[in-house]
């Protein structure tokens, strides 16, 4: 076997790999961007715990037809970035969404999320959701909100009884 095709037969299980480990993987055109704009990207992506790669288009729809994701491949023309998301399955979405907000040229394309395809617009949809911990919190204020005014209830009972009896 020629030394290229072991290259490229390597590069496709490292795709798998990833893609398999991951949680959210989302597609998105980078044309256009600067390399001062690419470098705050990807710092803003690493900052956010996702992984940025480039690969070629080819290997990739391999490794995706390879994993079931045969729908994936048609968003696979041109110049297209990969952002692996292994812990919060929001963040690579919302991260390129955000950035999108203020440098037009990237824009999102696609993404795999547990298994389903999502096109663009089900990946900004995405990208609305908040983070783990910010959802994690919400759900804990109100799950506590229900105690603290049973405990508000109870003193102002004990408070007025105090005050009857006094008198």
């Amino acid at each position: 076997m020629n030394k290229n095709r072991q290259l490229k037969e390597a590069k496709v299980a490292e795709i798998k790999e990833k893609m398999e480990k991951s949680q959210a993987i989302i597609l998105s055109e980078y044309q256009g961007l600067t390399v001062e704009e690419d470098t705050e990207l990807r710092k803003k992506l690493r900052e956010a715990g996702v992984e940025y790669k480039v690969y070629k288009n080819k290997l990739v729809a391999l490794a995706a037809k390879e994993l079931g994701f045969d729908g994936i491949v048609s968003y696979l023309e041109g110049p297209v970035s990969i952002a692996f998301g292994y812990d919060d399955v929001t963040a690579p979405a919302r991260t390129l969404n955000d950035f999108a907000k203020t440098h037009k040229k990237l824009e999102l394309k696609a993404g795999i999320v547990a298994g389903d395809i999502y096109d663009g617009d089900k990946v900004k949809q995405l990208a609305a959701i908040p983070p783990r911990e910010v959802l994690l919190a919400k759900l804990l204020g109100s799950i506590k909100a229900p105690v603290s005014n049973f405990a508000y209830m109870l003193s102002a009972i004990k408070d007025k009884k105090q005050s009857e009896t006094a008198e």
